[in-house]
């Protein structure tokens, strides 16, 4: 017969991880997804050549690894003075992170809306203003659902490298009990147990809203 030495308490330590998991995450991703809103317009509406030096700088935060991000953000704000909480600190690079990627997702997004659709827009009088907010965001909120879904659940099991800076999230309190119980196995399966109740509801989410839209079409 199957026994373990995890108690309720142990369980409540990784619920309480998996909180710190939810709330790094929800931070990033609502941070990055404004910011890649904004970067992404840019991106789509002025000249390549213009946008050159955002483009530059996101593509640093696509291509360095995360975790020497989170390193170096936090060293050099302590050599900065500013004293930021670990917590702080791993929010905004998570957020800054997101973005460089969700700008590509809104780029591409806007992008995909036929130029013949908002040139009828433009004809029938409508300012630039309304022709985003009223023909070309929520076309491209179709296109680029499906991305930001995977996005935001890939930044939720990238947030497991902030444990680096020393915050306990859901991996970190993993590795906590694993070391105190000596049960790998089953710690790291009811901790990838709360990561699919994290991640689940949000994956569903998203599936129902494309099929809704497509019942509507």
């Amino acid at each position: 017969m199957f026994d373990t030495a995890m108690t309720l308490n142990d369980l409540m330590f990784l619920i309480k991880g998996a909180g710190m998991t939810l709330a790094v995450t929800a931070f990033a991703v609502t941070g990055g997804t404004l910011l890649g809103t904004l970067f992404g317009v840019i991106r789509s509406q002025i000249n390549p050549w213009l946008a050159l030096p955002l483009t530059f700088v996101l593509d640093i935060f696509r291509s360095v690894p995360l975790l020497i991000q989170l390193i170096l953000a936090n060293a050099f704000q302590a050599i900065a003075g500013f004293g930021w909480p670990p917590f702080t600190t791993s929010c905004i690079v998570l957020a800054l992170y997101t973005s460089a990627y969700c700008t590509e997702i809104v780029r591409g997004a806007i992008e995909a809306v036929p130029t013949v659709t908002r040139r009828a827009a433009r004809s029938l009088g409508m300012t630039w203003g309304q022709d985003m907010t009223q023909i070309v965001f929520p076309m491209a909120l179709r296109v680029g659902l499906p991305s930001w879904i995977g996005l935001t659940l890939g930044v939720m099991k990238d947030s497991a490298l902030v444990l680096w800076l020393g915050i306990i999230e859901l991996l970190r309190a993993s590795q906590i009990l694993v070391t105190r119980l000596q049960e790998p196995l089953f710690v790291l399966l009811v901790a990838g147990a709360i990561y699919f109740a994290l991640s689940f509801p949000i994956a569903r989410l998203g599936g129902r809203l494309e099929k809704r839209w497509r019942e509507n079409d």
